[in-house]
């Protein structure tokens, strides 16, 4: 009896220190996954899905006074419709030659007052830069423009949406460059041009640049040569198509068989 009494006496401390030690923290509920961000807008174009051979050209910088009406009779002995994106001063200076292009079916689109790098300006400068030059296209041929091409292609996201947004512009860019400002020779300026360009390609030149001119001859000829049609940049936005899901990949579902066994050589 005197035994469990004292086995009894070690025991309960035991118990009354154990039960007063802290319980484990619990533990942490697994981290809720973050949703997936929200994609922006896609508010530049570069090119078209389409489905058919068809491609913008496009001029930039103009009107020249006199290189943009050889570069109109020549577009018109071949019965393309192309877009001009236009210096708001150049159309100040010479809007009879901008209503030529629009009497003659082209399309006119917005390109700056005077050429500036529209990144580096203020949102109220850009807003000048694009309204003057709204202006003077609409004043010269009776409607407002509704494609704008930064100079350079140079703009902020936040230019992106005051543009697109509160302007009402489509902003349009490129993915045919021959760099003929750069004045290479117009055998590179239509080499690059035919190299380039795709179905749904909008190409980008320069219609005051003599070379420019000396190279649309060959390159109109080879781009009807290879099937293309010409339309300007607003009928290329009309025909675009939804882009197929890629093509999964086949799955090989047969076995390869077993490799026999080979019998060892008697000579070792």
């Amino acid at each position: 009896m005197l035994r469990k009494f004292r086995a009894l006496f070690f025991l309960v401390p035991a118990m009354v220190a154990l039960a007063q030690q802290p319980s484990p923290p619990p533990s942490p509920s697994p981290a809720k996954p973050k949703p997936p961000p929200i994609p922006e807008q896609k508010t530049t174009v570069s090119s078209v899905h389409v489905d058919g051979p068809y491609i913008a050209l496009t001029f930039d910088d103009g009107p020249s006074e006199k290189l943009t009406p050889r570069l109109l009779d020549l577009l018109g002995q071949h019965h393309i419709h192309a877009t001009f994106f236009v210096i708001g001063e150049n159309v100040a200076q010479h809007p009879e030659i901008l209503q030529r292009a629009a009497r003659e079916g082209h399309e006119i689109g917005n390109h700056s007052w005077s050429h500036p790098n529209l990144a580096k300006m203020s949102d109220d400068a850009v807003r000048s830069q694009i309204k003057r030059t709204e202006e003077a296209i609409t004043g010269a041929i009776g409607s407002r423009p509704v494609l704008l091409r930064p100079p350079y292609g140079s703009i902020t996201p936040r230019q992106k949406h005051l543009i697109h947004d509160d302007l009402g512009y489509e902003i349009i860019l490129w993915d045919v460059d021959p760099l003929d400002w750069k004045e290479p020779g117009p055998n590179i300026v239509s080499s690059r041009i035919l190299k380039e360009t795709r179905p749904g390609s909008i190409v980008l030149s320069h219609d005051i640049h003599a070379q420019t001119i000396q190279a649309m001859p060959a390159t109109l000829t080879e781009l009807e040569a290879k099937g293309f049609k010409f339309v300007t940049v607003s009928e290329l936005l009309k025909l675009q198509t939804p882009v197929p899901p890629p093509t999964p990949k086949p799955v090989n579902t047969t076995t390869a068989a077993p490799s026999p066994v080979v019998a060892p050589s008697p000579n070792g």
